[in-house]
């Protein structure tokens, strides 16, 4: 198997794990920073035993940060509930293979609104199973830990799964599909996860909004170079 080419990394903001009483301090050192994404974690209590980022949150959202969304539907019926956001063209959505019946449809109505599209697995689920989806997506989201939480473990197996994924990505030509990876995403995950072939690294608890000595602007430095950036490009 050939060595897996690695890519330069995008940070997906984990708005889930940021407090409300600092909402406007992030988004001013995201900015400044340039952040890829705002990464909105969607759920409704069924999907996933917990509920998050309601519609009237994201709304409030998008009125003061200009940053693309990253939503990731964690949700029955994805394909109803995204008609219930502003998603808009440059933004990311996610929506998973388990539990959804309109797989196809979810794509298309993504792709209507200019976003691109990602299906989103859980770790148990294999990635065989989206194969048949693999001409009409622009990539798949991992979670690398069992979702509903912040602050859980990372499942180790996942690390294998990204790299097995990313060498039958490139084997059958679909080099330019992306792998986003979501869970326990630390400093020390993301390098490992950088070695076997992901883009996107949603940073929650673990890292952009971990209780430390560290200020929000150093740990971006720190994780850029984790994922491929140059000493260079970051102290730009």
């Amino acid at each position: 198997m050939a060595e897996i080419k690695k890519r330069k990394g995008m940070i997906s903001a984990s708005m889930m794990c940021a407090g409300l009483d600092k909402v406007f301090y992030y988004m001013s050192e995201f900015k400044a920073a340039n952040i890829e994404y705002l990464h909105l974690d969607i759920m409704d209590g069924e999907f996933v035993p917990n509920f998050a980022l309601g519609t009237d949150y994201v709304k409030s959202l998008r009125r003061i940060s200009d940053i693309p969304f990253d939503y990731h539907f964690l949700v029955c019926e994805p394909v109803e509930k995204m008609s219930w956001f502003d998603i808009r063209e440059g933004d990311n959505v996610s929506f998973h293979l388990e539990r959804n019946e309109h797989v196809a449809e979810c794509i298309q109505a993504a792709k209507r609104l200019g976003a691109t599209s990602f299906i989103a697995i859980n770790p148990e689920t294999p990635v065989d199973l989206c194969e048949p989806y693999l001409n009409d997506i622009d990539g798949i989201l991992f979670m690398t830990v069992k979702p509903g939480f912040a602050g859980k473990k990372l499942v180790k197996s996942t690390l294998d799964k990204v790299k097995n994924a990313r060498e039958y990505f490139d084997s059958i030509g679909k080099s330019d599909l992306k792998i986003e990876v979501d869970g326990n995403i630390s400093i020390e995950n993301a390098a490992k996860f950088y070695e076997r072939g992901a883009d996107i690294y949603v940073s929650g608890s673990s890292s952009l909004f971990r209780k430390c000595e560290l200020d929000v602007t150093e740990i971006i430095r720190q994780k850029r170079l984790a994922i491929g950036w140059t000493e260079s490009e970051v102290t730009k």
